[in-house]
């Protein structure tokens, strides 16, 4: 497909009031901050914005909002993410009746365990049901299934399906969807935020990272520099945003990262119950990290 996924994505916070409801004005003001400082795309309703937690009224309107802030100044990524296949195209079909979006990111289901091969008729089920191009998500570490390289070799055969975003933490994971998939048209996005340069070393197109949010132009830097041929400027990048993501650590995520967006004056509010804010001690070191950055 004509769609190239690349560069650094943001997988936007999403503001909220005290009350709860959607902080336009907050959202809109985050996008215009990652806009200014180099960032490729925002992607609304993936884990760091907390998807699980709104309906797909919700949803929708902030896609509408999203189109309208960013202005075709970034590509515009949404999130797809259901246990069940039904319920992922259905939300498949919605975003792209919203219009506008360049490219969905599908999360594998979440509680159930499956087989590779259930792995595998899920996503082409649901590329079979939209025309948008298509990102595998593989976040093992939260929902406790993968997508094995072989699976993703398998499934980049179809027309659809372009990439796969890697949030592992495996390098060997990431390294073997790169191999397998060379020569197919097919893009691999870093999904960990210490490893962006490790997998723009392997021939990784971008990466969609979630510190980016606080630090745009650190985690732009780095694919920035790399492609430049700047070798020695994008790792010492890579260095200056991998203590943010550690940090990310501290408490329930992603609340950390909303935690930094109010210190550096974008304040999106809290996340959504049960996640609860960090301890004056958590606060005080984040605020340490983000003044080691040079964002304080």
């Amino acid at each position: 497909m004509s769609f190239t996924p690349k560069g650094i994505v943001v997988p936007i916070v999403t503001p909220l009031t005290r009350e709860g409801a959607f902080d336009e004005k907050a959202y809109r003001g985050l996008i215009d901050y990652l806009a200014d400082n180099g960032i490729y795309g925002v992607f609304p309703f993936g884990t760091t914005g907390e998807f699980y937690a709104f309906d797909q009224g919700f949803y929708n309107h902030i896609l509408e909002v999203t189109k309208d802030a960013v202005r075709g100044r970034m590509a515009i990524y949404a999130g797809a993410n259901n246990i069940t296949t039904k319920g992922a195209a259905a939300i498949a079909k919605a975003v792209e009746k919203v219009g506008g979006i360049d490219a969905l990111s599908v999360l594998t289901p979440m509680f159930i365990s499956q087989t590779q091969q259930e792995v595998y008729d899920y996503y082409k089920e649901i590329a079979a049901e939209t025309s948008l191009p298509i990102i595998i998500y593989n976040n093992r570490p939260k929902t406790n299934v993968t997508v094995e390289p072989r699976t993703v070799a398998k499934l980049a055969e179809i027309d659809n399906i372009i990439g796969v975003k890697d949030s592992t933490g495996d390098m060997t994971n990431s390294e073997e969807y790169i191999r397998l998939t060379r020569g197919m048209g097919f893009h691999v996005l870093m999904g960990r935020d210490t490893l962006i340069y490790a997998g723009l070393c392997y021939g990784a197109s971008g990466a969609i990272a979630s510190c980016a949010n606080v630090a745009p132009r650190i985690a732009a830097d780095i694919y920035d520099k790399f492609i430049a041929g700047d070798r020695e400027g994008a790792l010492e990048a890579q260095f200056r945003l991998a203590p943010l993501r550690i940090a990310t650590n501290m408490g329930t995520f992603p609340v950390a990262l909303k935690e930094a967006l109010k210190m550096i004056g974008h304040d999106c509010g809290d996340c959504v119950r049960p996640i609860q804010p960090l301890s004056p001690e958590q606060r005080e070191n984040l605020r340490q990290v983000l003044a080691g950055m040079g964002l304080l």
